[in-house]
């Protein structure tokens, strides 16, 4: 759903549409500045920096696959322990890479609605929460949701990534 007075962006009209068929009741907000970080997110809809979801794409060093990870903006993600986790190390990826592999932009990368499955993990520290705020398609557009909507949404394992 989006907010009444507001027209959604293409992309976050992808999102919105695969929220519904997820069975996510929720709204997508589209937001006057963009939420490029998680602060700027976490103070444009009241909540704890804990609370939003960092989308944040990788690139697996020897296969070239992409890998999803879904954080708390109050963590930083080790990526040593990633590299543990699936037994290959992992680098940052370029803008290129994030949109070719999940269709979005950095900044507005949403945890569904991807070209193709990825593979997910997501950040046990999301789970303490009774609700969280991700990116949804767009750098200025966010919607709430529970963890455990994130978690069969996402189709992630849940691991320790800080």
């Amino acid at each position: 759903m989006i907010e009444p007075g507001r027209e959604l962006p293409a992309s976050a009209r992808r999102v919105a549409d695969a929220l519904a068929a997820a069975g996510v009741r929720t709204t997508i907000v589209v937001l006057e500045h963009a939420a490029r970080t998680s602060a700027e997110a976490a103070a444009a809809v009241g909540c704890d920096v804990g609370q939003i979801v960092k989308s944040l794409v990788f690139r697996l060093r020897e296969s070239g696959r992409p890998l999803l990870v879904l954080t708390s903006g109050a963590n930083r993600v080790d990526e040593a322990k990633l590299g543990a986790l699936l037994g290959e190390s992992v680098g940052r990826a370029d803008a290129d890479f994030v949109r070719a592999h999940t269709g979005f932009a950095i900044g507005g990368v949403a945890p569904l609605a991807h070209p193709a499955p990825l593979t997910t993990l997501i950040d046990e520290a999301l789970l303490k929460w009774e609700a969280i705020w991700a990116a949804g398609g767009h750098p200025h557009t966010v919607f709430r949701l529970t963890p455990d909507e994130l978690v069969r949404i996402a189709g992630g394992r849940v691991v320790a990534v800080s």
